[in-house]
């Protein structure tokens, strides 16, 4: 039954639909009783999603198991190259009222507080595109990710083709660092994950730059609540995703604490200390940018709140991605070790913030 009672159930198409912002967007829509088919090359779908149906098959290949049926709408969280855009919105166009594809904000090559969706995209040259549709097609390639400096104007590629073939059909949602329970990325789980130890071995958690340094995340459910609601409507569109605002690193890892069961020391080290021992922003300590380069944290995203978007509050995000952690498998982490973490610690504390 729909959530909605007064608002008509949907066939839906997803594809993909097992991995993070996919697997919202399915579980969403088969609470408010629509129908959902899954296409991708696993066979998750079924044991992960009860009331699915499954079809199989790559998108970048042969997409004929979908010819001659119909959906209301596609959700499409996992298109990366132009030619699988293309492949899947010519052979939907006729079939679909609507085509929701999620981009990314890393379609901007500057962003700031002022970048809208009519700020310049990213442009690849032809040697670019031909490079990163050789590597989607190469054997044992991953469908998404790893395409570098091209990912933005990749993306930029995919939302005018499928802007091209559906017109006012297409739904483009551009979101920026996505949370929440699934999310097997190395970014929140790390901060999670290492505020829960520190809860049992006692140590201090090295936290980056000032606490007052603006953040910004979305929950990828108010990105999948959003994308169901302009498809129940058949609104198409071209928004920003990136939170709401108010949020900064203080106030993430204070919330953090609580989802953790933790109360560990967090011990600031000034940015200025962070590149003096070559700490590599994100990639080492998540979410953290020297002050020069963190603008992109300062994006907002007005049309889509004025369209309907709504957000999560920041402490049961924590708190339901906390609780998805605890009860599965661990998910690994490139970022900063412990060993590491407490020799900086031991270096540069006489220029730390501390806060118990």
């Amino acid at each position: 039954m729909s959530s909605n009672s007064d608002a008509p159930t949907m066939k839906l198409l997803i594809l993909g639909g097992t991995q993070f912002l996919g697997r919202h967007m399915a579980e969403q829509a088969l609470a408010a009783g629509h129908e959902v088919t899954l296409f991708n090359r696993g066979n998750q779908g079924r044991r992960l999603l009860a009331g699915v149906e499954q079809l199989q098959g790559d998108r970048r290949g042969d997409l004929s198991i979908l010819r001659g049926r119909r959906w209301d709408a596609v959700l499409d969280p996992s298109c990366y190259v132009p030619s699988a855009a293309r492949r899947s919105a010519e052979l939907l166009r006729d079939a679909v009222d609507h085509y929701c594809l999620v981009s990314t904000i890393s379609v901007y090559p500057q962003i700031d507080a002022d970048t809208d969706e009519h700020a310049a995209v990213a442009e690849l040259s032809a040697e670019q595109l031909a490079q990163a549709e050789a590597q989607a097609t190469a054997p044992g390639s991953q469908s998404g990710g790893g395409y570098g400096a091209a990912y933005g104007g990749l993306k930029v590629l995919c939302e005018r083709t499928v802007q091209d073939l559906m017109g006012e059909r297409a739904l483009i949602l551009r979101p920026g660092f996505i949370v929440g329970p699934y999310d097997y990325s190395p970014r929140l789980p790390y901060w999670l994950q290492r505020l829960a130890d520190s809860a049992r071995d006692g140590e201090p958690v090295l936290a980056p730059g000032r606490p007052e340094r603006p953040v910004r995340l979305i929950d990828a459910r108010d990105i999948a609540r959003f994308a169901l609601q302009r498809a129940q409507a058949r609104q198409g569109g071209l928004f920003n995703t990136v939170g709401a605002d108010g949020l900064n690193m203080g106030g993430l890892l204070e919330t953090a604490h609580s989802a953790s069961d933790s109360k560990a020391e967090l011990v600031w080290l000034p940015d200025e200390s962070l590149q003096a021992a070559g700490i590599q922003p994100f990639a080492d300590l998540p979410y953290w940018l020297p002050e020069a380069d963190n603008a992109m944290m300062d994006m907002r995203n007005p049309a889509a709140a004025v369209a309907g978007l709504r957000f999560t509050a920041l402490a049961q995000t924590l708190a339901d991605t906390a609780a998805w952690l605890s009860a599965g498998p661990r998910p690994s982490s490139p970022c900063l070790s412990r060993e590491r973490e407490r020799a900086l610690l031991e270096a540069w504390r006489p220029a730390a913030l501390v806060n118990p």
